[in-house]
């Protein structure tokens, strides 16, 4: 079977960063993650043209946070890859949505944190209506709430979320592109 088949390959590279996100090595995910190494992610938002926000549920066989709630889209920078081309990486591979790099807003840069498996995070925004075809090693399904549904869910039902999503939700400038914030 393959990582693609299982949701993830355990012999996938990735940079490893310091405290300042500067790239101090490389080193295969199954190692990073053992050890607790700080190193990179993206996640998406995507908000349809009605304003709601696409949740995906992961997959079951990933390795964190199997079958919760999540962003719309995330994953892992690859090694020598830059947060932007990750992130139009990502949506691809995840969702089959392709868009060009332009429509992907950045906004907002969360420092490592341990509710972020020890990541530092880009948040990007991607607005409008899109076909999708769903990558089932990723992704188990998608549904549609507006930001508001969301944050309400999220606080009553903290446990069906994945912990990443949750402290990105919290983020300001996260909470401001969503339109949950003055």
């Amino acid at each position: 079977m393959s990582h693609r088949e299982v949701g993830q390959s355990p012999d996938e590279v990735f940079d490893v960063v310091d405290a300042h996100d500067v790239v101090v090595g490389r080193e295969c995910r199954r190692e990073i993650h053992r050890r607790g190494l700080r190193h990179r992610a993206i996640h998406i938002f995507w908000l349809r043209g009605d304003g709601r926000l696409c949740l995906q549920r992961r997959s079951y066989a990933k390795d964190n946070c199997p079958g919760l709630l999540s962003s719309s889209c995330a994953g892992h920078v690859d090694a020598g890859e830059t947060y932007l081309r990750a992130a139009g990486r990502e949506l691809r591979e995840e969702l089959g949505v392709a868009v060009s790099p332009e429509a992907l807003q950045e906004v907002d840069y969360a420092p490592c944190h341990a509710e972020l498996g020890n990541e530092f995070v880009r948040s990007y925004v991607v607005r409008g209506d899109h076909a999708t075809a769903l990558a089932a090693f990723e992704v188990d399904s998608v549904l549609w709430r507006t930001p508001a549904e969301t944050e309400a869910w999220a606080r009553t039902e903290p446990a069906i979320f994945a912990t990443p999503f949750l402290h990105l939700l919290r983020r300001a400038d996260i909470r401001r592109a969503l339109g949950l914030t003055a």
